[in-house]
């Protein structure tokens, strides 16, 4: 009887911890071995197996599985706005900046938190501003307005050779 009660234990350890993966479904699964484990120790109890082991096990047992009963019934009653975090309601919009090179993916430092990100316009460097366009769990898809050096060095010679060509354009008119 003691293997049963272990085995049933067991399952409601390795059901709660699949319920922070799986959702509420699996701490409802827990909830419910945790509840056939307390009926079988107090059968253990009426037959004359008590033992002051048996007596930890059930009050560890029933205060465990009401927990995963309350936390099972909580997240089954969760509307799905309510399962967006707290902190990735108000980011998007919010700016940050590379903490490794985004190609396409990512780190990326926002108020002050490292987030795992995605660039949807292109690579970015290490350092460089992003804007936050999508927050989905914890992780971000961002955007970088800002251009490579490369770009900003072939952007400046065709702005300098524009002015030279207006320079010489309006010499010859005057």
């Amino acid at each position: 009887m003691w293997a049963g009660a272990g085995v049933l234990l067991g399952l409601m350890v390795v059901a709660s911890v699949l319920g922070f993966h799986v959702g509420p479904h699996g701490h409802l699964a827990a909830f419910g071995l945790g509840t056939v484990a307390a009926i079988w120790l107090l059968v253990m109890a009426a037959t004359g197996q008590s033992a002051p082991l048996l007596w930890v096990l059930l009050g560890a047992d029933v205060a465990i599985s009401g927990g995963l009963g309350a936390i099972a019934w909580r997240g089954l009653h969760l509307k799905d706005s309510e399962l967006i975090g707290a902190a990735t309601i108000g980011i998007v919009g919010a700016e940050g900046v590379t903490v490794t090179a985004l190609s396409p993916d990512g780190i990326v430092r926002v108020r002050g938190e490292n987030w795992s990100a995605t660039s949807v316009n292109r690579s970015v460097p290490a350092g460089h501003p992003v804007q936050v366009i999508e927050a989905s769990g914890v992780r971000l898809k961002v955007w970088s307005e800002e251009e490579e050096p490369d770009e900003l060095e072939e952007h400046h010679g065709l702005l300098h050779g524009l002015r030279h060509r207006a320079e010489e354009e309006h010499g010859e008119t005057a």
